[in-house]
């Protein structure tokens, strides 16, 4: 009796250790995707956001704003090739920070789900700047190459507000 609920015990805090684990992996590779569409971004060597992808991951902008703008794309290099429209050394940006609040992250054996609250502060390259909040949902599933990377299989953003802003540049920092 006592092994078997030892045995009981042991799984339990096994499967929580592992939704743990994938929760942090999918933290992991939603920061990384943030950093690489910010700008300036700095990419670690051999890093693409083609990695964050699964094969047949998908990206689409649903909601009023959002769905014609950006509509549904399949696959890494459809995906990618959307976002470095945005990126350099195209000029859209001259500076483009995203920050991500209000996370919700639930882990079912191989799939994980995520929800956040998306601020993007963004200064163009015509001077005009703007910040925007979205609503992220994205769906994952974990890398057959490697344990500890889980990939992006679905996301979904949706614009909820926008305001204009003024970017002042950073002439030098004074102690």
């Amino acid at each position: 009796m006592r092994e078997a609920m030892s045995n009981e015990i042991m799984e339990r805090l096994q499967g929580r250790l592992r939704s743990l684990e994938a929760q942090n992996a999918v933290r992991k590779t939603v920061a990384r995707y943030m950093a690489l569409c910010d700008v300036p971004a700095r990419m670690f060597e051999g890093e693409s956001l083609a990695a964050l992808f699964s094969e047949d991951a998908v990206w689409e902008g649903i909601g009023p704003q959002y769905a014609n703008k950006f509509g549904r794309l399949q696959g890494p290099s459809d995906i990618v090739a959307m976002l470095q429209r945005y990126l350099p050394p195209t000029p859209h940006f001259a500076t483009n920070v995203h920050f991500l609040t209000s996370e919700h992250i639930e882990v079912h054996g191989n799939t994980a789900k995520g929800r956040w609250i998306m601020l993007q502060a963004s200064g163009y390259v015509d001077a005009g700047a703007e910040l925007v909040a979205a609503r992220l949902e994205i769906d994952f599933r974990p890398s057959s190459r490697d344990e500890d990377l889980w990939l992006i299989q679905h996301f979904r953003t949706e614009r909820l507000f926008d305001a204009p802003w003024h970017v002042n540049p950073v002439q030098g920092v004074r102690a």
